[in-house]
């Protein structure tokens, strides 16, 4: 790499560079703060990234750092003479004063890095795009904002972080990081027995509702996602619908709240009392913080670029995908296996973790209950979908007997949720009754 800053006048601070190089070198009980800070792109010099780079290196093997060690590392490396010499390493230590404050040069060297890294980022855009090789815009752009996002991220204070601060730091405090209310510490689903073993839906966790078809994974989803928003929380919540369209999740979910039939609905056959217990669930739908994407051919990128996008202009506290067989990967390969395994971990880490929220994914179940006596999903059911149960913090798996026997009126109505897997408590299952004319869960 060139050293650009001086070739193009790119954002750098060459004394801040030289000092924590030179600080090091006077004392190097510094260089793990620095190494935790900075990387060798970080220097905008190119004898300064080798400078730093040889540091990390007698660090690694657990040798002194001074001028003589880094000299010899140097010339080992055939990179002494590139680097200026004895001469340049002499002075960057030299005359050099205490540097009480050496924290504040690591920032700024960071600073300059990333305001490159900006430009650098932008100026890949213009390239591609003028290069028009056939690439989506909107992929172009997904692409930028999650990289502009991880530059954002990587800005925050890279080290280990104690007790105190963590709580501290906690919005509400200690009683707000306890959930010490009596109603648990994450988002109500509406259902009591579900919040009672989870706790509610908890922010930065990837939650799986998985389900052969036709037993209501989108009615569930969209009965949790409405209580979320249209409920006493007021929540802020996105609903990716890569299969219904979003005026036939709105209707669903007015029709789920009004206990209306949907079927009728469709109709037209809806009398008076119908059409207004309709006309009031939508006054109050209206009035919510819910957000419906039905595009069809999304990334995960792509959505969470959109979600980061939403959350700056509304907040964002939920999101719901619906489903997992249908979203598309922006690194596509032979193998589908693995593509959803990187899904999944794209989700789980770039979504519910960076933005802090609970992302409520839905997924189809492999056939293997179909051969089973009692039908019953298993989480084994989950494997050949890639590492969802490994990314996974909770796996909810959805099942109503009748949809295998529907002429047995005994199990007519009736539905399990089982928790097959929660990462932070207990698992077991929930009876719940499910209306099949108004496509809502009780």
């Amino acid at each position: 790499m060139p050293d650009i800053a001086l070739e193009r006048g790119l954002p750098c601070n060459l004394d801040a560079e030289r000092f924590v190089l030179g600080a090091v070198l006077q004392d190097d009980t510094r260089f793990p703060a620095l190494v935790a800070a900075l990387t060798a792109d970080d220097f905008s010099l190119e004898k300064h990234r080798r400078i730093f780079a040889r540091m990390r290196e007698l660090h690694q093997r657990s040798e002194r750092i001074d001028r003589v060690t880094l000299a010899n590392e140097l010339v080992a490396q055939l990179q002494l003479d590139y680097c200026g010499g004895i001469s340049y390493l002499v002075s960057l230590d030299e005359g050099l004063p205490e540097l009480p404050k050496f924290d504040s040069y690591v920032r700024i060297v960071r600073e300059k890095a990333r305001l490159r890294e900006l430009i650098f980022t932008g100026q890949r855009l213009i390239d591609r795009a003028l290069l028009d090789d056939g690439t989506p815009a909107h992929e172009l752009a997904s692409a930028v904002s999650e990289r502009l996002s991880q530059i954002g991220e990587s800005d925050k204070e890279n080290k280990l972080v104690s007790v105190s601060e963590i709580i501290g730091n906690h919005n509400g405090g200690l009683t707000a990081f306890l959930g010490d209310s009596g109603e648990g510490t994450g988002i109500k689903t509406g259902f009591s027995r579900l919040d009672q073993m989870t706790g509610g839906l908890q922010r930065g966790d990837l939650v799986v509702l998985a389900a052969r078809p036709s037993m209501g994974k989108t009615a569930l989803a969209l009965n949790i996602a409405a209580h979320a928003a249209v409920g006493e929380q007021r929540l802020s919540v996105a609903v990716f619908s890569l299969e219904m369209s979003r005026e036939a999740v709105i209707k669903r979910i007015l029709c789920s709240a009004a206990r209306v039939d949907s079927a009728k609905h469709r109709a037209g056959r809806l009398n008076q009392e119908e059409k207004r217990r309709l006309i009031d669930a939508a006054e109050q739908l209206d009035e919510t913080r819910l957000f419906i994407d039905d595009s069809s051919n999304i990334t995960t990128m792509d959505i969470s670029a959109k979600l980061r996008r939403l959350r700056a202009d509304h907040g964002l506290d939920l999101c719901v995908i619906d489903y997992l067989g249908l979203i598309g990967s922006h690194r596509k390969t032979d193998n589908r296996v693995r593509e959803l395994g990187e899904i999944t971990r794209h989700l789980k880490l770039m979504v519910a973790k960076e933005l802090q929220i609970p992302v409520l994914l839905l997924s189809q179940l492999n056939r293997a209950p179909e051969n089973r006596n009692d039908h019953r999903p298993l989480l084994s059911d989950l494997r050949e979908s890639g590492d969802i149960e490994q990314d996974a913090d909770l796996v909810a798996l959805l099942f109503r007997e009748e949809v295998y026997k529907p002429d047995k009126h005994q199990v007519s109505g009736l539905a399990e949720l089982m928790i097959a897997k929660q990462r932070n408590g207990p698992t077991g299952r929930i009876d719940l009754v499910f209306c099949k004319e108004s496509t809502c869960f009780e």
